[in-house]
């Protein structure tokens, strides 16, 4: 099967592929310029969790207790 690939297209199960040192890929977007200060806060914890634990994707509960851990409360 011929195909023709688009220039930007990164085949990311190619075995042969040369890898450079990458940032961490997100679930959505890398930015969260567009949030209030409190919201950031959250969201740069979580992505911090995420990678301090290893994990793509948290459960609620994980998320419950970065934003524990962060002061907040009911």
């Amino acid at each position: 099967m011929s195909h023709v690939l688009d220039a930007n297209f990164v085949d990311r199960r190619d075995p042969n592929r040369q890898t450079s040192q990458q940032l961490e890929r997100r679930q959505f977007t890398n930015s969260h310029s567009e949030l209030s200060d409190a919201a950031r806060e959250i969201a740069d914890a979580i992505d911090g969790y995420k990678i301090q634990h290893r994990r793509r994707f948290v459960t609620y509960e994980e998320i419950f207790q970065v934003i524990e851990s962060l002061g907040y409360h009911k």
